[in-house]
């Protein structure tokens, strides 16, 4: 793809998280577009959140970790986009979702915290527990900015993988004091449950997800750096978001995390 053309989805994806307004797909506007391209066009998304309006890299996130969702998207292999400072909330956060998001639907997740780099290729599971200094239940709050989340495998990763909020529980805990592999959540809204799932819904582990995104990150000639939160992929099914839902996820081993949406 032209480099122009790459900057003008890059501004156009910027300019629709601006302005809460959805845009159509750009794999219906572009047969021939690439995930080299869109990752191309998610570069100029990045950075332009950065430079205009002083966002700063604090981490990655894995996404298309479930092989339904890899079917869906006729993908065999997850996507990857970058965590911003002004993304994170806190246990127990009120979060407008009605000013500042399109979509938005949440799903429940481990989250990496990194007391090392790492940097692929040969990243194994083991380098990824020691250089993990604890892992966190976290919620993400995702969104698209692709009308109707009509989305192929290009549109996700173009929009920076779909990213819009990080929830983190006030608890954290040691990857090798919990089997990170049969470790259960429970999602809850307003009180009823809906989801549950293991830690093996991410690639069959949260742990070779992040193998996987420092190997892949490798190629790009990227690492995962010492004190970055790491996102491993949902372990559950995603919900649907409305302002007055209160949502509260429960992942065995590990804590809780909770919010609030108006």
């Amino acid at each position: 793809m032209e480099q122009s053309k790459i900057e003008k989805y890059g501004n156009e994806l910027y300019d629709s998280l601006k302005a809460c307004k959805v845009i159509e797909p750009l794999t219906s506007r572009e047969a021939d577009i690439t995930i080299e391209d869109a990752y191309a066009i998610q570069d100029v998304l990045i950075k332009k959140r950065m430079n205009d309006d002083g966002s700063k890299i604090i981490g990655k996130k894995i996404g298309v970790t479930s092989q339904v969702v890899m079917d869906m998207l006729g993908v065999d292999q997850p996507d990857f986009g970058y965590l911003l400072s002004d993304m994170i909330y806190s246990d127990g956060d009120e979060i407008d979702v009605s000013n500042t998001m399109i979509q938005p639907k949440a799903e429940g997740e481990i989250a990496f915290v990194l007391k090392e780099d790492l940097m692929g290729p040969g990243v194994t599971t083991a380098d990824v527990l020691r250089a993990t200094k604890f892992v966190m239940p976290c919620f993400e709050i995702v969104d698209s900015r692709i009308k109707d989340w009509k989305i192929k495998i290009q549109d996700t990763v173009a929009d920076n993988a779909s990213c819009g909020y990080m929830v983190f529980g006030g608890q954290y805990v040691d990857p090798r004091d919990v089997d990170l592999t049969t470790c259960g959540i429970t999602l809850e809204r307003n009180g009823e449950l809906l989801h549950t799932g293991a830690g093996a819904a991410a690639l069959g582990s949260p742990v070779n997800a992040v193998a996987w995104l420092a190997n892949k990150l490798g190629e790009f000639g990227v690492g995962l750096k010492a004190g970055e939160v790491i996102l491993s992929g949902a372990l559950c099914a995603m919900v649907t978001i409305e302002p007055g839902d209160n949502m509260t996820i429960n992942i065995g081993g590990i804590g809780s995390a909770s919010c609030r949406f108006v």
